[in-house]
């Protein structure tokens, strides 16, 4: 039970030059077809075994919320054909299948009965729906006076009711405060390790990470990567960059990330960025090209005009693997460029091992200007912090940008290396004992009064 099957599916919406093609189309069959075919999808094959948690990435446009409605049996394909096995409870659009004249509990009653539920199963289930929704008096209210937040809060609530062997959530938790999304969240996990088939769109990868052991990537209606959620959501960072430069999707590539903790020493380099992307350089005069080295991790890329030469963490001044949480350290990127640029920043990013951002910067974020280069010249940017991380195991990722504008934005892209080297941070014997992402390194006062009688 729960499982998916995608085999060479394909779906096109017909075109037509004017809006009355259409019609003489209609009442002219015999003069032939008026209309030309749009794909949104092709070639889409794959499967999802029953307890699978998958993740669909791409660009707005993509064609993931197309290939949910056809899993879900709310449109039809043009090709191919899904096969799913056990009930699919789905949250897609938002406010789906509620009547806006209708009370939010008539509306439960209606959307229960469509997912397979009796009215008298809805019913018993309506003290847990309303308890869930926790929209109060709103419930008995008509859903046209509810906000986005109210519709998915109670949307979610009906449809994960009772547990589906496929869920299939497009996007809709991305309107609920933090806390609701917490408590969403919280059941999603509770019903994955119950054998929960899930399928998740998200824009937001670190749910992603934490829901998901598989995804992939649509781009352009076809799947460009189906792997794990690292290394699609690499590849998805990477389109995003080249697209708003105007320039092709990177083509997929093979390799992996390296195993954790490899020794620091690779010569690939990583990302430049702040959250947004934080990346990007502008076309300059030509000269000297450096010489292109094929990217070694997937998400890594280079125009030709930049090239990070070197990454690595250091103590001292001396290369290292390891550090003690809480201790001076330093990332060094040596980046050399093929042609002038007239305003280029360098950044870096470190990642734990899931894959997770955990910080990331530039010199333009820091508001370091490095200032106008020629062809053939070498940078080196030195980012020194104290390694207030968790213990754990960690990737550097940099990246080399021009023109930076705005909160961490810039022109273009010149180059982003994924992953290029690791290092692990040791506990730190002498500090608190804590649990988290970093260390705040908090102090505490304790006061206290007398009793009273």
């Amino acid at each position: 039970m729960g499982s998916i099957q995608v085999r060479q599916l394909g779906k096109a919406y017909k075109q037509y030059p004017t809006r009355w093609s259409r019609l003489l189309e209609w009442v002219t069959p015999f003069l032939g077809v008026r209309h030309r075919l749009k794909w949104v999808l092709r070639d889409i094959d794959f499967t999802i075994a029953a307890g699978e948690s998958v993740a669909l990435i791409g660009v707005n446009g993509a064609g993931k919320s197309t290939l949910l409605k056809l899993i879900t049996g709310t449109a039809q394909p043009t090709l191919g054909s899904v096969t799913t096995h056990g009930r699919v409870a789905a949250l897609l659009e938002l406010g789906m299948g509620f009547h806006p004249d209708f009370s939010g509990r008539q509306n439960a009653l209606m959307a229960g009965q469509l997912i397979g539920l009796s009215v008298e199963e809805v019913a018993a289930l309506m003290p847990e729906i309303e308890a869930f929704a926790d929209i109060g008096d709103y419930l008995d209210q008509p859903v046209r006076v509810y906000s986005s937040g109210m519709q998915v809060r109670l949307a979610f609530a009906v449809a994960t009711a009772v547990r589906p062997d496929i869920l299939v959530i497009d996007e809709a938790l991305a309107v609920g405060d933090v806390f609701f999304q917490q408590k969403c969240y919280e059941r999603i996990r509770g019903y994955c390790q119950a054998g929960t088939t899930l399928l998740f769109v998200s824009h937001a990868m670190n749910a992603v990470y934490s829901l998901c052991n598989r995804a992939i990537l649509i781009s352009a209606g076809r799947i460009a990567l189906d792997s794990s959620p690292r290394e699609v959501i690499d590849l998805y960072n990477a389109h995003v960059l080249r697209q708003r430069d105007g320039l092709p999707p990177p083509a997929p590539v093979a390799a992996s990330a390296p195993p954790l903790p490899p020794p620091a020493e690779t010569e690939t380099g990583t990302k430049a960025g702040a959250e947004a992307g934080t990346e990007a350089a502008s076309a300059a005069t030509a000269a000297t090209p450096v010489p292109a080295a094929a990217p070694a991790t997937i998400g890594s890329f280079e125009h030709g005009g930049a090239r990070i030469e070197a990454v690595g963490l250091y103590l001292d001044d001396q290369e290292a693997a390891t550090v003690i949480s809480d201790r001076a350290a330093t990332v060094r990127v040596d980046a050399r460029f093929g042609q002038a640029y007239d305003d280029p920043h360098i950044g870096f990013q470190i990642r734990n091992a899931r894959g997770e951002a955990v910080f990331m910067t530039n010199t333009y974020c820091m508001r370091q200007r490095i200032g106008p280069v020629r062809a053939g010249e070498a940078v080196r940017a030195e980012f020194s912090f104290k390694a207030s991380l968790a213990p754990g195991d960690y990737t550097i990722t940099a990246g080399v940008a021009e023109g930076g504008a705005g909160d961490g934005d810039f022109r273009q892209t010149l180059t982003r290396q994924q992953d290029a080297g690791a290092f692990t941070v040791l506990r730190n014997l002498d500090a608190i004992v804590w649990s988290g992402v970093c260390n705040l390194d908090p102090i505490v006062e304790v006061q206290r009064q007398a009793a009273t009688m």
